[in-house]
C-alpha cells in the first residue's frame, strides 16, 4: 500500500468538508473534496471558511495558517478525475445503505488497486459495502465524530477481509492529522460510541415513556450526575432524530430485537428531527434563549 499523500472526500456534507478541512489543517496531504452538487461544494466552502474564520477570532490560528488551509483544498463534481491517483479515499456521503453501495460500485471503477477506501458511517460496517470492490482487504471503516475539528476520535474499524496493513494504514493517517484513532477489532453494528449512546438513549426512552421523569430532568440528572457535556435527548437533537431512528431500525433488520420507540417514531413522522429542523425534544425556533422548550 502506498504511502498516504493524495486524499478524496466524496461528500461535501457537514462530516465530508470538515474530514477535508482537519486533513488540510496537517498540511500533510493534498486534499480534494467531490460532490455531486457544485451547489452544494459551494456550501461546504462557505462552511469551512466560517469555521477557520472563528478558529482565527479565538487565537487558535493565524490568519495565514486560516488561508492556507482553505486553499488547500481542491474542489470538484468529477469524482473519476479525483478518485484515480488517490491513495486515499474517504466515502462520507449520508446514512443510506443502497446510496452507500452505489458509490462504492464506482470507486471499484475509478481507484487503483491498491487505493486505501474508507466509509465514515456511524454504523455500517465495512463489509456491507467493501464487496463492491476489488481488493476488499483494502477497505475500513473510518468513523469521525461532528464536529471534526473540534472531536478528537476517529474509530477505525477492520471488517472480516480487512488486512493488518490496511489498518495500520488508515490508523497512521488518522494521526498524521492530529486525531486521535481506537481500533474496533470485529465488525459490531454502531462501532464503540454509538454502541454505548444506543443503550444509553434507550434507557432513557423507558424512563420517558414510562412517565418516571421528563425529556429536561432526564438530561438534567445525566449532565450532572455522570458529568456528560450533553443528556441523551439533547445529544439526539444535535445528531438528528432521524439518523438515530435509521440506525436502529437498521439494527433491528440485522440483530433483531426491539425497534425504534414509539416517542422518537411519531417526531420523526411529524418531521421533528432535531436542531437542523428547528425542533425535536426542545424547540430551536426561537432567536433568543437556550433553545430549551
Amino acid at each position: 500500500m502506498a504511502e498516504i499523500t493524495s486524499v478524496v472526500i466524496i461528500g461535501a456534507g457537514t462530516m465530508g468538508s470538515q474530514i477535508a478541512l482537519q486533513t488540510a489543517y496537517s498540511g500533510r496531504h493534498s486534499v480534494t473534496l467531490v460532490d455531486s452538487s457544485a451547489q452544494q461544494i459551494d456550501k461546504a466552502r462557505a462552511q469551512n471558511e466560517g469555521l477557520v474564520r472563528r478558529a482565527v477570532e479565538r487565537g487558535r490560528l493565524t490568519e495565514e495558517e486560516a488561508t492556507a488551509a482553505v486553499a488547500r483544498i481542491e474542489t470538484t463534481t468529477e469524482p473519476a478525475l479525483a478518485a484515480h491517483e488517490a491513495d486515499l479515499v474517504i466515502e462520507a456521503i449520508f446514512e443510506d445503505l443502497d446510496a452507500k453501495r452505489e458509490v462504492w460500485r464506482s470507486l471499484g471503477e475509478m481507484t487503483r488497486a491498491d487505493a486505501l477506501l474508507a466509509s465514515n458511517s456511524s454504523t455500517i460496517a465495512i463489509s456491507r459495502l467493501a464487496d463492491e470492490v476489488p481488493n476488499p482487504e483494502r477497505c475500513c471503516n473510518m468513523h469521525f465524530f461532528h464536529p471534526v475539528t473540534v472531536l478528537q476520535l476517529c474509530e477505525v474499524a477492520r471488517g472480516p477481509k480487512t488486512s493488518d496493513e490496511t489498518v495500520l494504514a488508515a490508523m497512521d493517517f488518522v494521526r498524521s492529522i492530529n486525531r486521535v484513532p481506537v481500533l474496533i477489532k470485529k465488525e459490531v453494528h454502531g462501532f464503540v460510541v454509538n454502541r454505548i449512546l444506543f443503550a444509553a438513549a434507550e434507557e432513557a426512552f423507558h424512563l420517558l415513556e414510562g412517565g418516571y421523569a421528563s425529556v429536561e430532568d432526564i438530561d438534567t440528572a445525566v449532565k450532572k450526575g455522570l458529568n456528560w457535556p450533553m443528556g441523551p435527548f439533547e445529544v439526539l437533537d444535535f445528531s438528528g432524530l432521524d439518523i438515530f431512528y435509521g440506525a436502529l431500525e437498521d439494527r433491528r433488520r440485522l440483530e433483531g430485537g426491539r425497534g425504534a420507540p414509539a416517542t422518537l417514531r411519531h417526531k420523526v413522522e411529524r418531521g421533528e428531527l432535531g436542531r437542523k429542523t428547528g425542533k425535536g425534544f426542545y424547540d430551536y425556533s426561537r432567536t433568543e434563549g437556550d433553545g430549551h422548550s
